[in-house]
């Protein structure tokens, strides 16, 4: 079974393998709100602040169509790379700089169908990451953070370890396709990533 990926406008297409996801979590961070913010897409998060997440090797996502409308930017300099649908602004993966990382974390709003996507992953919020900046009561998963963490660096591990080349928004050397713009200090300020 794979799961349909696709922007909110239609223009970027893909597909999904769940066998080759790590875990599903709900993450609270100030960076996933500044990202859904800054892309004026306040809905991919819940009620309190949170960005539903699918983990996952990038070899299980391929794009069928519109990836010219994929654009990218990075909140802070290291900080991960967001990718987005230019076309209608609908944030899709974050990654980390280096290609050769076998990461990938699909913003589950750009899943096609919610039901699908609980039947495959489970329910939202089984994992929580940073509930402490959510803007309400979310208790914390700590035991199950530290098993879907433990499930990811396996899983980045087994992919160093078959010499995984680059995949997804990098090419064979790691590299971008795409600049990841880090945005303007007015931006990180319209963003509430900073005081103004």
């Amino acid at each position: 079974m794979t799961l349909e990926l696709r922007c909110q406008c239609g223009s970027i297409h893909g597909r999904v393998n769940p066998r080759r996801a790590y875990v599903r979590a709900t993450c609270y961070c100030r960076d996933c709100q500044a990202y859904a913010r800054h892309l004026g897409r306040g809905d991919v998060m819940d009620g309190r602040g949170g960005t539903d997440i699918v983990a996952m090797n990038p070899d299980a996502v391929t794009f069928t169509a519109g990836e010219e409308h994929i654009a990218g930017l990075c909140l802070r300099e290291g900080g991960l790379l967001r990718w987005y649908a230019a076309c209608c602004r609908t944030p899709l993966a974050n990654t980390p700089h280096d290609g050769a990382v076998a990461y990938v974390g699909i913003v589950a709003a750009c899943l096609h169908d919610a039901a699908d996507v609980d039947a495959v992953f489970g329910p939202p919020g089984r994992i929580v990451l940073n509930a402490e900046s959510a803007s309400g009561d979310v208790r914390g998963t700590p035991l199950a953070l530290m098993a879907g963490g433990l499930r990811i660096a396996c899983g980045i591990a087994m992919a160093k370890l078959r010499r995984q080349a680059p995949s997804l928004f990098f090419d064979d050397g790691g590299q971008p396709h795409r600049t990841a713009y880090p945005l303007s200090r007015q931006q990180r300020q319209s963003a509430r990533l900073e005081p103004a």
